[in-house]
């Protein structure tokens, strides 16, 4: 029954997404007054479990696949009145068949005049008409690639959005920070201490639910109260401090909340689980180092990286152990690390619907960023052995069903369903723009014949990615 509930929250998740970003490229396709022959949710090889033709009125069940254009289909229903084209020729929403395919794996919008891993430069040999894609300006043709992309990141951010003005926020109060915050140099400098637990600006008790609290403490001449070792002090921000800071770029941290090492699952097949640590478990040491916080664990993983390290290890049920983990090559023990809303006491916070919207913009950045941040380990040897498919989709969902929760992952997924498409590899809505873009810069389009090959080509890595994803889930479930 769990598997089926996050299966049922998966199919649902991908329904939603992948409409959103296929009616993107519709939407601007039939804007600049393009025909769009299909738009299907899901894939339809062979056949379609649904498929509507307004321009006839139909709408068939079961409907196989006829390159002949013959109908066949286990029953078909006339649902309205058929139509004729418009006398001006011109494209509408009825020139378009609609259909539910049975593989859900994605979705398609087949436009006119568009070279794509639904038609060859063999189906576009006539001269261009005026509703093909091929036939409108550049900046119209990219502005159709790149509208699924963005409507997905929009659809992530209206999501957060509705998330801030209905479950509010949780947020993390200052004094109940335990282990108290990072700094950077600049700021050790200056004054600040790693552990340091911020409690009060120019006087005043600094409020953790206040999201220009990090511009306000870097002004010149502010006051910032801070508890050390159970003493306080005050370090005064200086006009230096500020412009050393400001030089480092606006995606520059200055300080960021140190983290227990608090375990929240086991890896199989890790040294964590060879080990036999358990959920709720505190690493306090790695060998001789004292791990406070992730900000030493990391290093310390990474000194000791190939071997077999003595760590101290707090229980759940306050008593201690000293136990031997193996460290892999790559520094990893295979653990996943406690969230620290779900360590520290946490203060919930309602948005009203104006407070909703920078809050939902300020949620789906900072996940954009993260995400991508977080791309480069794809490129290490645990990184590719992490990559999943729909199985590691699917687990991230709860096994009952909680809107919070599927709503939550429905926006990260969307962001990260926007920034794969926009990647320039040929197939993917990154490769079509950045062809167009060569374009607009180049003044020469590329041919058609060549946009295909890329194509094929895009299409063939995708298949064997999406192959490979899927099998190390195959290869966790049961070898693992």
């Amino acid at each position: 029954m769990d598997i089926l509930i996050k299966a049922a929250q998966l199919v649902l998740a991908l329904v939603i997404l992948v409409t959103v970003h296929e009616f993107g490229h519709y939407i601007f396709a039939r804007i600049f007054g393009v025909k769009v022959n299909r738009f299907y949710l899901f894939f339809n090889p062979w056949f379609s479990l649904l498929r509507y033709n307004p321009m006839k009125g139909t709408l068939e069940l079961g409907a196989w696949n006829k390159k002949d254009g013959a109908p066949k289909a286990l029953k078909t229903l006339q649902v309205s009145k058929p139509r004729n084209p418009r006398p001006d020729g011109k494209p509408t929403w009825r020139d378009t068949v609609y259909g539910l395919g049975w593989l859900p794996l994605g979705g398609y919008c087949d436009i006119a005049g568009m070279v794509d891993e639904t038609k060859s430069a063999d189906d576009l040999a006539s001269e261009p008409q005026d509703w093909e894609l091929r036939s409108k300006p550049a900046w119209q043709r990219l502005c159709v690639m790149v509208a699924g992309v963005v409507l997905n990141f929009v659809l992530a951010i209206i999501i957060y959005v509705g998330i801030a003005f209905h479950w509010g926020d949780d947020v993390i109060p200052l004094q109940n920070m335990a282990e108290g915050m990072d700094f950077s140099t600049e700021l050790k400098e200056a004054g600040f201490r790693d552990g340091d637990i911020l409690l009060t600006l120019n006087g005043k008790p600094m409020d953790a639910t206040d999201y220009s609290l990090a511009w306000d403490m870097l002004q010149p001449g502010a006051r910032v109260g801070v508890l050390r070792q159970n003493d306080t002090a005050e370090v005064v921000v200086s006009q230096e401090l500020i412009r050393r800071i400001a030089s480092k770029g606006k995606d520059y941290s200055p300080m960021t909340m140190r983290v227990p090492v608090v375990v929240a699952k086991i890896m199989s097949g890790g040294g964590a689980a060879h080990a036999g640590l358990e959920s709720g478990d505190r690493i306090l040491t790695v060998n001789n180092d004292t791990v406070p916080s992730v900000t030493e664990f990391f290093p310390a993983l990474d000194a000791a990286k190939g071997t077999t390290a003595n760590m101290r290890i707090l229980h759940a049920d306050g008593s201690e152990d000293i136990m031997p983990v193996e460290i892999s090559d790559g520094g990893k023990i295979g653990i996943q690390m406690l969230s620290p809303y779900d360590i520290f006491e946490r203060q919930r916070v309602s948005y009203s619907l104006l407070e909703s919207v920078p809050r939902g913009w300020e949620i789906g950045t900072d996940r954009l960023a993260s995400y991508v941040s977080s791309l480069k380990l794809v490129f290490t040897k645990e990184g590719a052995q992490s990559l999943g498919g729909f199985g590691t989709l699917g687990d991230l969902f709860p096994s009952s069903w909680n809107w919070y929760s599927f709503w939550q992952i429905t926006a990260f997924l969307s962001i990260i369903l926007a920034f794969m498409n926009i990647i320039p590899i040929p197939g993917l809505d990154g490769g079509h723009s950045l062809f167009t873009l060569v374009e607009m810069i180049s003044g020469r389009k590329p041919s058609e014949r060549f946009l295909e090959i890329a194509n094929t080509c895009g299409f063939v890595f995708l298949i064997l990615l999406l192959i490979y994803a899927n099998g190390n889930d195959i290869y966790r479930f049961f070898l693992k």
